[in-house]
Formats: structure tokens, sequence, C-alpha cells
């Protein structure tokens, strides 16, 4: 699912180049980085357990707006990112900073073992907690993750 930032879809590759030699967010504290890990692996989660409503609420607004329901956000996620909905392992880098938004790879291998990053743009909420903000998704080169 796309975040409307076109910058982040120019800079996936960029990411993915460099997600060897990339540091850690800075100044981003060590708490909100679990934060974030966590409500992504609960969306994987919800995912698993086919729980469209509990897999959408972890969606940021401009996401949800943009599907309407979880039924149809949870089809685009099952047609689109079948690596994102049922990964055979999730491996979470660190996260980093793009422009000052929060961005966080994570490497997933799919059920034939191929590689994929999944890279997901998190929005800060108004009670500090966070929200995905869209996920772009590509193959890396080899098997495993």
């Amino acid at each position: 699912y796309r975040t409307p930032h076109l910058l982040l879809h120019t800079l996936w590759a960029v990411l993915v180049a460099l997600l060897p030699f990339t540091a850690a967010a800075q100044g981003l504290a060590p708490g909100d980085a679990r934060a974030v890990r966590t409500i992504i692996e609960a969306q994987l989660d919800a995912f698993q357990r086919d729980d469209a409503p509990r897999a959408f609420s972890f969606a940021a607004d401009g996401i949800r707006s943009s599907f309407g329901t979880a039924e149809s956000f949870i089809e685009m996620v099952r047609r689109s990112y079948p690596v994102v909905y049922r990964p055979k392992s999730v491996q979470f880098e660190a996260p980093v900073l793009i422009e000052g938004e929060v961005v966080q790879p994570v490497r997933m291998t799919d059920a034939e073992g191929r590689a994929w990053l999944a890279v997901y743009p998190m929005q800060r909420q108004p009670d500090g907690g966070w929200k995905i903000n869209g996920c772009q998704l590509g193959r890396l080169p080899g098997l495993g993750a």
C-alpha cells in the first residue's frame, strides 16, 4: 500500500543499496524504535489471522481513507503484497530517518524463499503513538532474508 510521499518511492532504491551501510535513526528514542516495530509486528500478526479490522487499525488515517473499509484494505494486501500478507520469515533492520520521517525497513521471505524488502514509512500520532503510513516493497537479489 502506497504512501502519498512520492519521495519515499524514489528513495526506496537508494535505501536498498545503502541498507548495509545505514545507521540507526539518529534522534529516535529506543522506546519509539520498539513501538514502531511492535506496530508492524501486530499488523503482520493480524494479516496471519485474517483479522482485517485489526490490520486496518494500524494504518494511518490517509491510508484508511484511501481504502475505506478493512475488507478492501486486506484484500488489496492479499492480492498485491502476498509476502507481507503471509511472510515465511521477517527480519527488522534499524529504523532510518528520511527527510525527518521515520522509515522502518523489514526483510521478508516469501513461501518460495525469495527475499524482499518492505519499507514502512511511519507516522507519529497526536497521542505520541505510531501508525503505518504505507509500504514500499521490492525484491532483493538472492534467496533468503
